[in-house]
């Protein structure tokens, strides 16, 4: 109801992520250049890590927004899955039929549809969140999809997203391998106290507030 008091359009402060309402801090700033170029130059495996609400999700989505049309899109929310859930997830966001489909099947489509996308020079992205729930298990899972290359490039890029307890779980001896393929690793910190009021106005001149 406040928002015909205040000349509002929409509400300026939501609980969920909307790409409208990004505000980009010093952290996002940086994070986001170092994504886009991992995703360009195919570096293989990145890492987002921030605290729950400092707005890693609503950065991806952006990241997202802004590339290029060759980019083919997978991305995973609910990591709280078995190994075989989790592939069949990521061949199905890519528009894969994965109905019926054991575990050596869905791997060896999502191998066959990595070397068709790499053909057409298009360039297969998974972006997996809340991955601090991922299993040390699944995280090695994930690590082995990135032996999925030709001669000359990886055939998948990998961005995991997380709170800052993804990087206690990578610091594990059992997934040196995985810390050892990630080229790119980002951090948002929370905005300072100038940032704040930056983002203040920010959300409520997106809002309609002039």
């Amino acid at each position: 109801m406040y928002e015909a008091f205040y000349n509002l359009k929409v509400k300026p402060f939501e609980l969920v992520p909307s790409p409208d309402f990004l505000f980009l801090s010093r952290s996002h700033r940086k994070a986001l250049t170092y994504l886009k170029y991992g995703i360009t130059e195919k570096v293989g495996f990145m890492l987002l890590t921030g605290e729950v609400g400092s707005g890693k999700t609503t950065l991806i989505r952006n990241l997202v927004k802004g590339l290029d049309s060759n980019i083919v899109l997978s991305k995973i929310f609910n990591t709280k899955v078995s190994s075989e859930q989790l592939i069949s997830l990521i061949n199905e966001d890519f528009g894969l039929d994965v109905n019926g489909k054991d575990k050596i099947s869905l791997l060896r489509e999502l191998n066959d549809f990595l070397i068709e996308q790499y053909a057409k020079k298009h360039n297969p992205i998974l972006v997996i969140d809340e991955a601090q729930n991922l299993t040390p298990e699944l995280l090695e899972e994930v690590r082995m999809l990135s032996n999925l290359e030709t001669d000359d490039a990886k055939l998948l890029q990998i961005v995991l997203v997380g709170q800052p307890e993804l990087k206690k779980v990578l610091a594990r001896p059992e997934l040196r391998q995985l810390r050892q393929r990630i080229s790119i690793s980002c951090h948002i910190y929370p905005i300072t106290r100038a940032e704040t009021e930056e983002y203040i106005f920010h959300r409520l001149e997106v809002a309609g507030n002039r």
